[in-house]
């Protein structure tokens, strides 16, 4: 009877823990089936289904993979994907390396600088550079009347160009705090044994920051491949698969969008190749250090020293004038679509009275799926970290998906998913919600499972000893030791949740149209004013969740 008695408690214990986390996991593997597994079959299912026979076949992705217009779409995404990926690397690397070898006086501005330039969309530093660059753009007109011409910002190089800028903080900041953490003395060995500068760089810094530089490169790619806004904005007869995806969708809406799924099963195919193409190169080789006996910065003197900062500032300039233009043009006065000079709130006013519902739907929607992201986030970490088992395993590994799976086709397979019976929400605030929920749920698992391995399992233990529910001791105890991480995630989700424009093209409606899909509407009208005072809006949007 005593040993019964001391028994019970223990077991009470572990069924309370069992079942609350169970009920998380089984919660969480059906709300992820549910919008990110079974939208994606959908599309791969309709990608081998003949449109008129509705029966198997291979012809779709034959048609895609041997037809000229599809390849030459499939080569144009592999360029522009490459040669974002290559300038990023260009322009990222030679920073990192000067902001974490070199004291530069205004590191922290530098720093928040690049990071602006990331949350900011792609498709406004297209429009921006439209501004500068385009036809009518106010620098060609300036080398235009001393008798020169500029090269026109139309096309692949123009593509390349703002991927490029948009995208290289991830390999300044993953490979900024990589070179941070070497062990100098391997270098010091280096030099010992008589290497010279360039041979350490490339000898021995690097491979210690290849696992790093590679991380930020392929995130740079599999964004690239995937923009949508950026080629449709400039590059007018130059066409890439996010482009023709939403061309063929929109001109198969009479019936089954079979030749846009199969294009969009090649987008995840080519992303998908590519990280797994990082890992295997991440396997064969391994470098590792024991952060200890760091790297200080030197103190740069002279000319080097004019150079290292003109170099790091010039970067962060280039990238961030994409944001000082689109500032600056929004408060220009305006006269319809055209900039007559001089200053004024034209834009502002005809903003806010001819779509202050694109404003209010965007933070709506992005508000409530941050929310969601920020709830679902928390519980699910908790299973990733705490309950290591096959299935939470699993479900990380799954979470992944998001990140290589292009907006566009997410969009597709949302529109075959939710179309029909109890679950048909097309046209409506609800699956706007959901996308942005599902597509940025991996950032506030990411953020918070990071800070979660931190925390040592045994202070919730002592909780649950004390007579706490496993529930009890999560939300009391855990919950506020993750809010560093927590509140890191909600302010990312919510940032690019607000910029997100390739899913929500596809399924927005006259009453459900957010800013970016507004401003990329408002570019190819000519609507520059407008354009500029929603990007700033959404600039300064995503600045205040920064500095937060």
């Amino acid at each position: 009877m005593t040993a019964m008695t001391h028994q019970r408690p223990g077991r009470i214990h572990s069924l309370r823990r069992l079942d609350f986390w169970s009920v998380v996991m089984a919660v969480s593997i059906i709300v992820i089936g549910l919008l990110l597994i079974w939208p994606i079959a959908q599309v791969l299912v309709l990608g081998f289904l003949n449109p008129e026979t509705q029966t198997f076949t291979l012809d779709n992705y034959l048609k895609v993979l041997t037809h000229r217009y599809y390849l030459g779409a499939l080569g144009n995404t592999l360029i522009v994907g490459i040669g974002g990926m290559i300038g990023a690397c260009l322009l990222g690397i030679p920073l990192a390396y000067c902001t974490a070898r070199y004291v530069v006086k205004g590191r922290s501005l530098i720093a928040t600088l690049a990071v602006m330039a990331l949350v900011s969309p792609p498709f406004i530093g297209a429009y921006s550079w439209v501004v500068v660059l385009g036809n009518n753009g106010w620098l060609t007109q300036q080398i235009r009347a001393l008798g020169m011409t500029l090269p026109t910002i139309y096309g692949i190089h123009g593509i390349i160009l703002v991927f490029s800028l948009k995208f290289f903080p991830f390999v300044y900041l993953m490979t900024e705090s990589a070179l941070r953490n070497i062990n100098r003395s391997f270098e010091e060995a280096a030099e010992n044994l008589g290497c010279s500068r360039m041979q350490r760089l490339f000898k021995v810094t690097l491979p210690l920051v290849f696992p790093a530089i590679s991380s930020g490169a392929i995130l740079c790619f599999v964004l690239s491949i995937a923009d949508f806004g950026t080629p449709s904005i400039i590059g007018r007869d130059f066409r890439t698969l996010s482009t023709i995806a939403y061309n063929q969708y929109t001109s198969e809406m009479g019936g089954p969008p079979t030749m846009a799924v199969s294009i969009s099963m090649l987008m995840i195919v080519m992303s998908m190749l590519a990280v797994l193409l990082q890992r295997h190169l991440m396997g064969k080789r391994r470098y590792a250090g024991s952060l200890t006996n760091l790297t200080v910065p030197k103190v740069c003197h002279g000319a080097f020293g004019v150079l290292v900062h003109a170099l790091c500032y010039a970067i962060v300039a280039l990238a961030t004038l994409p944001i000082a233009v689109v500032v600056y043009t929004s408060f220009l006065q305006t006269s319809g679509p055209v900039f007559t000079g001089g200053f004024g709130l034209n834009s502002y006013a005809r903003v806010i009275q001819e779509v202050p519902d694109a404003i209010a739907n965007t933070f709506r929607f992005s508000l409530i799926a941050t929310v969601l992201i920020t709830l679902a986030g928390g519980l699910i970490s908790y299973i990733i970290v705490r309950r290591e088992t096959r299935l939470s395993g699993l479900l990380d590994t799954v979470l992944m998906v998001p990140y290589v799976v292009p907006g566009v086709v997410m969009a597709i397979g949302f529109l075959l998913t939710f179309n029909q019976g109890p679950l048909d929400v097309v046209g409506t605030g609800t699956i706007i919600v959901l996308i942005l929920f599902i597509r940025r749920l991996p950032y506030g698992v990411r953020a918070t499972t990071s800070v979660l391995r931190q925390i040592k399992p045994s202070i919730e233990e002592a909780a649950i000893s004390l007579g706490a529910s496993p529930a009890k001791a999560f939300f009391k105890v855990t919950v506020p030791l993750m809010m560093p991480g927590v509140i890191a995630g909600a302010m990312m989700s919510f940032i690019t949740a607000i910029n997100e424009l390739s899913s929500t093209l596809l399924l927005y409606t006259a009453r459900t149209a957010t800013m970016p899909v507004r401003i990329y509407s408002a570019v190819l009208d000519g609507e520059f004013g407008i354009a500029a005072a929603l990007s700033t809006i959404l600039l300064v949007s995503s600045g205040l969740c920064v500095f937060v």
